[in-house]
Formats: structure tokens, sequence, C-alpha cells
């Protein structure tokens, strides 16, 4: 029944929604993040901007050397742009057929791997280099039914287990890459088995509580 159910998805996707799928894959995947001239804007961080510095200080907004719960509120006030930008980019790809395109393309690999659908795939593929934008796209998913309850548990639970591995591990480990006797492609290969077996943890205890019940 599934498979019939997939085959006629198929059917109906049309080229503009494969089209629109991959472009917003490219945009989230952070594969043109450093890129030179026009090619740039097909980066979410590049589309989102960032701001300017103040002066000869080298601050901007949120400023530097700061601490506690107000810096805090300073990085959360920092993300409500790209959020709010990220909001309206979905809700165009989404009339564009992208959210249908993905669900056929990536159910053959989360299904097995988590047991999630494949309308996750979005989300997926952004959790690698961000872990707000995957927050958003779940709740959304959830909140119009195309994943359950345990299903949201399962991919949180692979989503922040190690969150934006490759953007944080470029960036906020940049310091050890220098010394790391392991290549950097490895590490963010370990990182994710890592984050696979979490989410399959969970998956488990689920099911076997499914079965008490």
């Amino acid at each position: 029944m599934e498979n019939t159910k997939v085959k006629d998805q198929k059917e109906t996707i049309g080229i503009g929604a494969w089209i629109a799928l991959i472009f917003l894959i490219l945009v989230l995947s952070g594969a043109f993040r450093t890129a030179e001239g026009p090619i740039k804007v097909l980066d979410f961080t590049n589309l989102s901007g960032s701001f300017g510095k103040i002066g000869d200080t080298g601050a901007n907004l949120i400023g530097s050397g700061g601490t506690g719960a107000k810096d805090g509120f300073m990085a959360g006030f920092n993300l409500i742009p790209p959020v709010m930008f990220f909001c309206g980019l979905l809700a165009v790809f989404e009339e564009l057929g992208a959210f249908k395109a993905s669900d056929v393309l990536f159910r053959p690999l989360l299904r097995p791997l988590m047991g999630i659908p494949g309308k996750c795939g979005i989300a997926f593929v952004s959790s690698f280099t961000g872990s707000d934008v995957a927050a958003v796209m779940t709740k959304d998913l959830y909140d119009a039914g195309d994943i359950t309850d345990d299903e949201r548990t399962i991919f949180a639970t692979y989503q922040y287990a190690g969150s934006a591995c490759i953007n944080n591990t470029i960036t906020g480990g940049a310091p050890l890459v220098a010394i790391c006797p392991v290549a950097l492609g490895p590490c963010i290969i370990i990182m994710f088995v890592c984050k696979l077996v979490g989410a399959n943890i969970i998956r488990l205890v689920l099911a076997l509580n499914k079965k008490k019940v």
C-alpha cells in the first residue's frame, strides 16, 4: 500500500517541485557559504546577513565580552531575523511542492535509518549546518500532522545530539582542527553515526513502551 502511495506521489509531482527541492537543499546545506560573487546568495547564512561593525571596536549590535542573562538575550535576539526570514522561505517552497518531492526522495533513507517520514528530509539536511532552522521545520511538520509525537521525539533526539555538526565542528572546534590527528571528514561521520545511534535508542524505547501498553 505504501509503495503504491509513493508511486502515485511521483506521478503527481512536477518538475518544478523537484527543482524547488534541489534549490532549497543547496540553500540550507552550506555548500555556498564561502563562495565568492553572486552565487553566494544560494546560502541561507549569507541571505540572512550579519550586523555591521561599530567603528574600530570590532563589535556589532550584540557587543563583545558579555556574560550572563543579558548576553544570552542579545544572542537570542540575533536569531529572530533569520528565523522570521526562514519561515517565509518555507511557505514559498511549500507552495512550490518541495516538501512533496522531499517525501518521495528521502523516504527510502529516513524510514530505515530512524523510522521517520521523507518529509523530514529538508530538516535532516539543514540540521548538519544549523539547529534553529531544523527546529522550526520539525515543529511545523508536527503541527501540520505530517509526523507523530514519537517521530518528533526520535528526530529531535537525532538533531540535538551534536547539533549542527558540520558548522559547529568548523567554527566552534576551529582551535582543535589544527592539532586533531584525524581529518575533519571522519570526525563528522563519527558524530553522524553517534547521532543515529541515539535516535534509534529512543526509537527502541518508544517501541518497547508501546508493547507494554
